[in-house]
């Protein structure tokens, strides 16, 4: 296995040079980069992966990798918790799979074969507020979302990387499964996050039980002890049983990146986070 570090650990003002050396300085093996919004050009001309320029950007960004010696685990985008695929108007769900398919494309380029999707929201603990969808509505549509979106995974060459995540959607690793298996394709699978899931089970019986349908895996801890989003925390410092993790992992046959999405950064030293991050993995990935 090789660690990682998420484009999110990073403080904002940093251009992807200064992300890719200070992942880079911290001992990380790759980087998982993050696809945003621009609307004025800002993000674009620190180097950023952006809508618009998806093209454009990652082609520097796969070339400023490869120079820094880094590899690109991934490509992921929070703007699904802004344009859910399951949201109640249309035209905010046709642009959800509009930024989706920008997702898989900006991946081909990258060169990586998995993007994160967030499938879904019944209702939403992250970013601006939506209205919550019930269960049922939101199975139907993401169903639907994932359908419309296979051709385009197909034609990149990028599985849909389903996270699980707080989005109080698909709670079990059974659950999971069985939605997997529902679409009998190679390119949908599941990205799988061990912090993420702490709050509702046991990461390594998750593991166990999703086994190759994992494409790529986040690592975070979190304090049950806290148990809301104030709980996340650096590696090492919460109650996910790491050893029995790794076990699950290594059972499976998991070998691919092992990515830290870790934040917020301390506003005094950012490039801690980075640092103690990359060391937690190091001794994670001994047990």
């Amino acid at each position: 296995m090789k660690k990682a570090i998420s484009q999110w650990s990073f403080p904002d003002g940093l251009t992807m040079d200064e992300c890719l050396a200070w992942a880079k300085d911290a001992g990380f093996d790759g980087i998982e980069v993050a696809l945003e919004e621009d609307t004025d050009g800002a993000r674009a001309a620190m180097g950023m992966l952006t809508v618009p320029g998806v093209a454009k950007q990652a082609k520097a960004i796969r070339k400023a990798a490869d120079q820094a010696g880094l590899g690109i685990t991934a490509v992921a985008s929070g703007l699904l918790w802004s344009y859910p695929l399951t949201a109640d108007d249309p035209k905010v769900r046709a642009k959800a799979r509009r930024l989706t398919e920008a997702t898989l494309q900006a991946g081909s380029i990258l060169g990586v074969d998995a993007a994160l999707v967030i499938p879904g929201v019944v209702a939403a603990p992250f970013g601006p507020a939506v209205p919550p969808v019930p269960y049922d509505v939101c199975l139907q549509r993401c169903r639907e979302a994932v359908t419309a979106l296979l051709p385009a995974a197909k034609k990149y060459g990028v599985k849909l990387g389903l996270e699980p995540v707080w989005n109080d959607f698909l709670l079990s690793p059974t659950e999971w499964a069985d939605f997997v298996d529902s679409f009998k394709s190679k390119w949908v699978s599941v990205y799988f996050d061990a912090g993420n899931v702490l709050r509702t089970g046991f990461p390594e019986q998750w593991i166990r039980i999703l086994g190759k349908r994992i494409s790529r895996v986040h690592v975070k801890d979190f304090k049950m002890s806290v148990g809301t989003l104030d709980g996340f925390c650096d590696l090492l410092d919460g109650d996910v049983n790491w050893p029995a993790v790794m076990a699950a992992l290594r059972e499976t046959g998991y070998d691919g990146w092992i990515t830290a999405e870790v934040m917020p950064p301390n506003p005094y030293a950012p490039e801690h986070i980075l640092q103690v991050n990359s060391l937690a993995l190091d001794r994670i990935f001994a047990m």
